[in-house]
């Protein structure tokens, strides 16, 4: 019995090891589950905090943000048109963007990321959306005016895309802010392989690692809601050595 034991463990083991070296890249990519079960192996998540996070396929959240998506993706095109014909543009809202763009556009590394955060913050006056926690579209926002923390971290998201930054590179994470007890949103940037937070209640920028008052809750990238897991998963063989 104990020799039979022994025998599945050592077995589990060598797959393990099987996945780790014969996986391809898309399943050794950073936070991807590499077997089910009971027999777990999580690497160091590639998304802002570092923690994993899983996709969900449904929920109130991923709707709201695909709906979001959509008049984004529709501003990006209007902005694009206005800023290679700023003569003809007839969006005082896109205008008013594209000049805090150029702003952006003129600085490099850690200083664009900053700018963008910098003049977005003092372009947007704070409003609540109350309970309907309505999610603007960066036109919408520069149009009305103001907007609460996931606009502005909207609105980040598009003057970097304009400004040249890669859309891998840019994510919109909801975090707990556990000193005001509240969720709140911010854009993220990585730079250098670290994440930096663009804050709209804070002019300085700080690694995910330093925001220490903010437990990650979700990710939003592209067209996938992430939800971030309470607890790294850790290896168990308790499962195979029963």
């Amino acid at each position: 019995m104990e020799t039979a034991t022994r025998s599945r463990a050592w077995r589990a083991i060598l797959v393990m090891c099987g996945l780790i070296l014969l996986g391809s890249a898309a399943e050794l990519r950073a936070g991807t589950l590499l077997s089910p079960g009971a027999g777990v192996l999580v690497r160091k998540s590639a998304e802002p905090f570092g923690v994993f996070a899983f996709s969900l396929s449904a929920g109130n959240l991923r709707q709201k943000w695909l709906t979001l998506k959509d008049r984004l993706d529709d501003d990006m095109v209007q902005l694009a048109l206005c800023d290679g014909d700023r003569d003809n543009c007839a969006s005082p809202a896109a205008l008013k963007l594209l000049a805090i763009v150029d702003q952006v556009r003129g600085r490099d590394g850690r200083a664009r990321l900053g700018e963008a955060n910098r003049a977005i913050n003092l372009a947007i006056r704070a409003a609540d959306d109350g309970i309907d926690d309505v999610w603007s579209s960066p036109l919408a926002t520069f149009q009305r005016g103001g907007g609460d923390c996931e606009d502005y971290a909207i609105a980040k998201l598009a003057a970097l895309r304009l400004a040249g930054v890669a859309a891998e590179d840019l994510r919109i994470v909801v975090v707990r802010d556990v000193r005001a007890g509240e969720a709140h949103a911010v854009a993220a940037a990585r730079l250098d392989g670290h994440w930096l937070m663009l804050d709209n209640r804070r002019m300085a920028m700080v690694e995910d690692e330093a925001a220490q008052i903010y437990r990650p809750l979700f990710v939003l990238h592209q067209s996938a809601v992430l939800k971030y897991v309470d607890e790294p998963i850790r290896v168990s063989m308790a499962a195979e050595t029963r």
